[in-house]
Parts: structure tokens; C-alpha cells; sequence
């Protein structure tokens, strides 16, 4: 994908947030039941870094759980986050994660993160050469031994969802500019927005993993009314 391409992409999606931060943290008032499943796997004293962490929600029921380490959100929305900073006990920071190399810095530990979680942000990410760059950054603030857990949307396995796909060109795209697995959709709460969307296959993943030297250690299918919107890993940092 043309870099110019992407940065278009991007824009669309932060545009969507920023219209639609509001309504689509409303619909984010619970957690999925993969991240349930991902929770019971932290311990109390594993610092926790969440990119793309939107209302923080996830971050306060961890810290609600039990959690006592040092917890960190990031993420570009600022609607959202002004949700998020009602939980004092836990840190946010509003940064571009699709450049996440430029925080580093606010970002690192001494020691690194015990586990750093992106939960249904990457695949709002366009290309390649950008998604390697975040998870190089990812790869590096993680602890030795510590774990990088993610989550990436299956529309796909949704006929509902599959209804909601739009031609590019409702943004002046076609789909010789895009790569295979992009998708742009509608979102019909509060009104109408678009936004981008990759669909990963389980593959696909394995492959990123590979190119920035992790391991991908455990994966399985959650969330939704078919318990397959929601494909989730655990990669090592190896």
C-alpha cells in the first residue's frame, strides 16, 4: 500500500473517532468474553500496558480485579479518553499508536512490561510496513519474559457485519489501492461514519510475529452471538 494511502486511511479513522467517540464508547460498557478469558491470565503484580485502550474500560476491571502493578493506557481519541481518566488509580496517555516509535520514551520501563495488550486496534491499522513498525516498538518495551496479547476483529464471520462493507469509492478509493483483507465500513449509531477495517487471518498473524522475531504461543475464537468475532493470541517475547 502507497504510504499516502494509508495516511489517508488513518485520517478516516480518526475522524471517525472523533465524530463518533461518544457513541461507540456506549457501546463499550462491558467487557468481551475473550478478555475475560485473557484477564484470569494476568497476575495481580504484572504491569499492563493497553495500546488503543478507548474508554479504558479494560484497564479499570483490571485494576478492579485486584492488579496493583503499574497500569498504562494509550490511545489517539481524545473523546474516549476523557472517559478513561475517571479511574485515577490507572495512567493514560493520549499518543498516535500507528506511530507508537515517537512515545517510546514516555513508554519504557525499567525493567519493560510485564504484558502489553492491543485489543481490536490493529486491525484499524493499513499497512504492512506500519503495523511491523508498532510491533518492533511492541517488541522492544516488553519484559523478556514478557507476553504481547492481542485481538483482531472477524466481520468476516458475520453476515451482518459483511452487510455493513461499502465501495471505496465513498472515499475516493478503489480497490487496486487497498490490499487484500481491507475492508471499509459503516457505522449507523448516532449517525453515519465510515471507518477501515483489516480482517487477519490466524496465518496472516503468525507471519507478523515471525518478521519481528516473536512466537506466537496460544490463539483461540471469542466474542459475538457465534463466538467467532474475535481472534485472539498470545505471542512471546522470544
Amino acid at each position: 500500500m502507497e504510504s499516502q494511502i494509508a495516511k489517508q486511511l488513518i485520517e478516516l479513522n480518526r475522524k471517525f473517532y472523533d465524530q463518533f467517540g461518544a457513541s461507540f464508547s456506549a457501546t463499550r460498557q462491558r467487557l468481551q468474553p475473550g478478555v475475560k478469558k485473557i484477564i484470569e491470565t494476568i497476575r495481580a503484580d504484572d504491569s499492563v500496558l493497553d495500546l488503543g485502550c478507548g474508554n479504558g474500560f479494560f484497564l479499570r476491571e483490571l485494576h478492579n480485579s485486584g492488579n496493583q502493578a503499574t497500569l498504562l493506557g494509550v490511545d489517539f481519541s481524545l473523546p474516549m479518553l476523557h472517559e478513561a481518566e475517571s479511574t485515577p488509580e490507572v495512567g493514560f496517555l493520549a499518543a498516535d499508536i500507528t506511530n507508537l516509535a515517537s512515545v517510546r520514551g514516555r513508554l519504557e520501563t525499567a525493567n519493560g512490561w510485564n504484558v502489553i495488550t492491543m485489543f481490536a486496534a490493529l486491525h484499524h491499522i493499513p499497512s504492512n510496513e506500519i503495523r511491523l513498525d508498532i510491533l518492533r516498538t511492541v517488541k522492544s518495551l516488553l519484559a523478556p519474559e514478557g507476553r504481547f496479547i492481542l485481538s483482531n476483529w472477524q466481520f468476516l464471520n458475520s453476515d451482518k457485519l459483511k452487510a455493513r462493507i461499502q465501495p471505496w469509492s465513498r472515499v475516493g478509493l478503489s480497490d487496486s489501492n487497498v490490499d487484500d483483507g481491507d475492508y471499509l465500513l459503516d457505522w449507523r449509531s448516532g449517525g453515519e461514519g465510515l471507518r477501515y477495517a483489516h480482517q487477519f487471518s490466524a496465518e496472516e498473524l503468525l507471519g507478523l510475529a515471525e518478521q519481528v522475531q516473536m512466537k506466537v504461543e496460544a490463539g483461540f475464537l471469542s466474542d459475538g452471538e457465534n463466538g467467532r468475532l474475535g481472534l485472539y493470541q498470545v505471542w512471546s517475547n522470544t
